[in-house]
């Protein structure tokens, strides 16, 4: 930490019972997991974004608003996790979120496993001269 700072950058995270409990069921077995909403929001995560999902972002923002339902982007982040969270606990492995993590993990492997592939085709071809005859 850098002297003069009074602050520690050191984060709070939730013990092991906290993330490991399933979200709250109400009494028709739907799910009770909601977004905070417009309030106070004490912990913070910094999340990258493509250009293309950002500009999605916006858009989604504009369609609320026609749709009469204004948000701010921070707001409709909050909204989208608390949804695809709630699938995840009701559906588990065949959420939405599972199966899109699954399918872009096993993409991945196979585009890794080509590269590699392509690595080795690229290595065998190369070959070291033969010193010339004498």
């Amino acid at each position: 930490m850098a002297s003069g700072r009074g602050r520690s950058r050191r984060v709070s995270l939730p013990g092991v019972a906290e993330l490991l409990r399933s979200a709250a069921r109400g009494p028709d077995g739907g799910d009770q997991r909601h977004a905070s909403g417009r309030e106070k929001h004490t912990q913070k995560i910094t999340v990258y974004l493509s250009a293309e999902e950002l500009l999605d972002l916006e858009r989604a923002r504009l369609a609320l608003l026609r749709y009469g339902a204004a948000a701010d982007r921070g707001r409709i982040v909050r909204e989208a996790i608390a949804v695809l969270l709630a699938d995840l606990d009701a559906r588990g492995k065949d959420s939405l979120l599972a199966l899109r993590i699954a399918r872009a993990n096993e993409a991945a492997a196979k585009e890794a496993a080509n590269d590699a592939a392509a690595q080795d085709g690229r290595d065998a071809v190369v070959q070291h001269p033969e010193e010339p005859a004498s």
